[in-house]
């Protein structure tokens, strides 16, 4: 019997019980024994954001005020959309069990990666707000452009990760293979760089549009520093938005009765 990504998606909302407590309880099983408990979900944006990006900001001559809101903006982005996708590689294998017992709704497994990633995502808050609260060109005004564009990068996630973690239940090889598309992407991901240093009308910012990541990333931050935002990354995230989902929901509708077996 087919399925339907988007029906699923919206059952899986309605009856949120299993996905929203089964992460709950990987999080706290996972920090509870910690004496520094959920300080370790803040602690690698404190160290990328105040560490890395004062030690980059100084090779590459740009004001540390300026350097390190950009870098952590990217950063924390970056970080929920590849620990979303990495980790939907392996979603559906990891949950054989439940799924061979009949729960076959694949949405609930691929939100329980998502929700967790959310869970970082709000984790470095903190020094996300020190961070943004240095920047001289910080707009509040900039947040009707930046709330709308999140929705946005959420919304494109939620179709790549069906896509992968139905192609991860077939092919072991999908996880190394897009944590290796992943790490290549982080380099042409205005995060340590600035989109004005490779231009639209050059060849490096050519091949630095084509990826997606850019688009995410740049959709969401540009409005909140300040920095200009180009038109063709509405355009962009408009149309892989549409295109994704499509695609999304025939990959689901065609492979996912399958994946009790491949599991």
């Amino acid at each position: 019997m087919s399925r339907s990504l988007i029906g699923d998606y919206i059952d899986s909302f309605r009856n949120p019980g299993f996905w929203t407590y089964s992460t709950w309880l990987e999080l706290v099983t996972k920090y509870r024994r910690s004496r520094l408990g959920l300080f370790w979900a803040l602690c690698p944006a404190v160290i990328y954001m105040f560490g890395i990006g004062g030690f980059f900001g100084y090779l590459q001559g740009h004001p540390v005020e300026s350097f390190i809101p950009h870098l952590g903006i990217g950063y924390v982005l970056f970080r929920l959309i590849t620990i979303s996708l990495s980790e939907c590689t392996t979603a559906l294998p990891g949950h054989a069990s439940f799924i061979l017992d009949g729960r076959v709704r694949l949405t609930d497994y691929i939100l329980r990666v998502i929700a967790k990633a959310l869970f970082y995502f709000v984790m470095s808050f903190p020094a996300l707000l020190v961070a943004i609260g240095m920047s001289p060109t910080f707009q509040w005004q900039g947040l009707l452009l930046s709330i709308p564009a999140f929705v946005m990068v959420l919304l494109n996630i939620g179709w790549m990760g069906a896509i992968v973690a139905v192609l991860g239940a077939r092919l072991q090889d999908v996880h190394e293979l897009i944590g290796s598309i992943l790490m290549f992407s982080f380099l042409f991901t205005p995060i340590i760089w600035f989109a004005s240093q490779a231009p639209a009308d050059t060849l490096r910012g050519g091949i630095a549009r084509v990826n997606p990541l850019f688009h995410m990333v740049e959709s969401v931050r540009a409005p909140l520093l300040g920095e200009p935002l180009e038109i063709s990354t509405w355009i962009y995230l408009g149309v892989m938005l549409v295109a994704g989902w499509l695609a999304a929901a025939l990959v689901y509708r065609r492979y996912a009765r399958f994946v009790p077996v491949w599991v």
